[in-house]
């Protein structure tokens, strides 16, 4: 029995998504027409290529050697039914979009969709570690993610740059200083990110190098639930100046031992950028940084 596309198409969408139900949605079919092209992939090739489990999906490793050449085969196809449409501007589409911070990733899924509102869109929030590890298995299309590792797999475009520093309540004192030292902020209820972040492993370096051990940590999912946190009067956190639209309750405050300047990028599998809703979004990037 010859291997179909459409066996092709659906073992791809079944590893991005990471569940049979996530590439059923994608691709218009039903669960039983993805699990039945699947079971038939793996009859003809003789081997398992998917591990089926209670929280998604694993690659086998054979089907960890076909995944790549699969998912190179349905952004081709998908190009090609771009190309058969015409030139006309995007009526449909789909973009997974994930990032390490809201912002500027929200601020820009705003500007896209107010342009093409017949696109899609899946956003999600993945500590550093999770988002790079998504990248290199090419279940999204696009991370914005700040100081994304280098690949020659990856294209990277930069967006904006920003420093570390303290989020602290208006009412609190620390709002009332134009620089707080780290040593003041350690003295305090620290919150930051859970472990895999950037900025666990930026701050847990600073700590260090300056010999300053926190009075007590407090470790969250995401900047978001820190952000709550802090309001709740929980402590002060520390993160990327700019990572959330503006909070009248919260204040950012300068820290002068995180004077580094970090570079967040909008980065996108390269065998993805021909196609026309990539294209698309990178030229929000674009006007946005103009």
């Amino acid at each position: 029995m010859p291997i179909s596309t459409h066996q092709v198409k659906s073992f791809a969408f079944v590893v991005r998504e990471g569940s049979i139900s996530g590439a059923a949605r994608r691709l218009g079919v039903s669960q039983s027409a993805v699990s039945q092209h699947i079971s038939n992939l793996e009859a003809t090739m003789g081997a398992q290529v998917l591990i089926r489990g209670r929280d998604g999906v694993a690659l086998t490793p054979v089907g960890q050697d076909l995944f790549q050449l699969a998912d190179e085969y349905a952004s081709l196809d998908q190009r090609i039914e771009e190309r058969l449409r015409g030139h006309a501007a995007l009526d449909r589409g789909h973009l997974t979009i994930i990032a390490n911070a809201p912002q500027p990733a929200l601020s820009l899924i705003a500007r896209y969709a107010d342009g093409y509102p017949n696109v899609s869109i899946d956003f999600t929030l993945f500590d550093w570690s999770s988002a790079m590890q998504r990248l290199q298995e090419r279940r999204v299309d696009i991370a914005v993610i700040t100081e994304p590792a280098a690949s020659r797999e990856l294209y990277i475009r930069p967006i904006t740059q920003s420093r570390y520093v303290c989020y602290a309540r208006r009412d609190d004192g620390f709002a009332q200083r134009p620089v707080v030292p780290l040593r003041d902020v350690a003295d305090r209820t620290l919150i930051l990110p859970e472990p895999g972040s950037l900025t666990q492993r930026v701050v847990s370096k600073a700590l260090a190098d300056h010999g300053v051990v926190p009075r007590r940590l407090v470790t969250m999912t995401s900047f978001p639930v820190m952000k709550e946190a802090i309001l709740e009067g929980v402590g002060v956190g520390l993160f990327l100046s700019a990572s959330s639209v503006s909070e009248r309750s919260l204040c950012e405050v300068a820290v002068p031992e995180l004077d580094q300047v970090f570079t967040t990028c909008a980065v996108v599998p390269k065998h993805k950028l021909g196609l026309r809703v990539i294209k698309s979004f990178l030229d929000v990037v674009a006007d946005s940084r103009a």
